[in-house]
């Protein structure tokens, strides 16, 4: 377990951070910008969590939270052995199933897509939307990343996915509130 007892440290102020290992990298690194990206697509899934509300969607996401700081310690280990110990966590091929598995159960529910959709509807839906895209910055951020040091595959793969599931996971909660709002292509000129 964790334990902090002082929150600021001052060894970040010559603009550089730590790593898993010790090391330390710019805070404008490639891998550092992947990891923040990481944070802020887990605080916008915090968000969604409060439209939300209590439910089986919440607890859903309150997992997919704990995956995040996961995948962030992950994308904070150097390395080229991506296999997990007691020491070491690593995004696994399991949760990449397990978030496909939990996609398919929520579209089993819905009508298929007949038109490209816009992002809100409820507060909870227009929260999970948001959430998706920046999932979709810190996959980007992870991929550039993996350009200039070697990064786990799997913690690549888990938020492709996870931007998949928050799209579906927003349409099914969409779906309980009427339905999905569809893009109206030209509705404007």
């Amino acid at each position: 377990m964790v334990k902090l007892n002082r929150i600021y440290t001052r060894t970040g102020d010559d603009g550089t951070t730590g790593l898993v290992d010790g090391s330390r990298i710019a805070k404008t690194d490639p891998r550092l910008i992947a990891i923040g990206d990481v944070d802020e697509a887990n605080s916008a899934i915090g968000v969604a969590i409060v439209a939300l509300g209590e439910g089986p969607v919440a607890d859903a996401l309150i997992r997919i939270q704990n995956d995040l700081f996961d995948l962030g310690a992950d994308l904070a280990t150097p390395g080229t052995d991506f296999f997990p110990s007691e020491m070491v966590l690593r995004i696994v091929s399991a949760q990449v199933a397990r978030l496909e598995r939990e996609i398919d159960a929520m579209n089993d529910a819905l009508a298929p897509l007949a038109s490209f959709i816009l992002p809100g509807g409820t507060a909870g839906a227009a929260s999970l939307h948001l959430a998706r895209a920046i999932v979709r910055r810190a996959e980007r951020s992870a991929v550039a990343a993996r350009e200039a040091v070697p990064l786990n595959p799997e913690a690549v793969a888990y938020l492709n996915r996870l931007s998949d599931y928050l799209f579906v996971c927003a349409r099914f909660v969409n779906k309980l509130a009427g339905g999905d709002i569809l893009w109206v292509p030209g509705a404007s000129r």
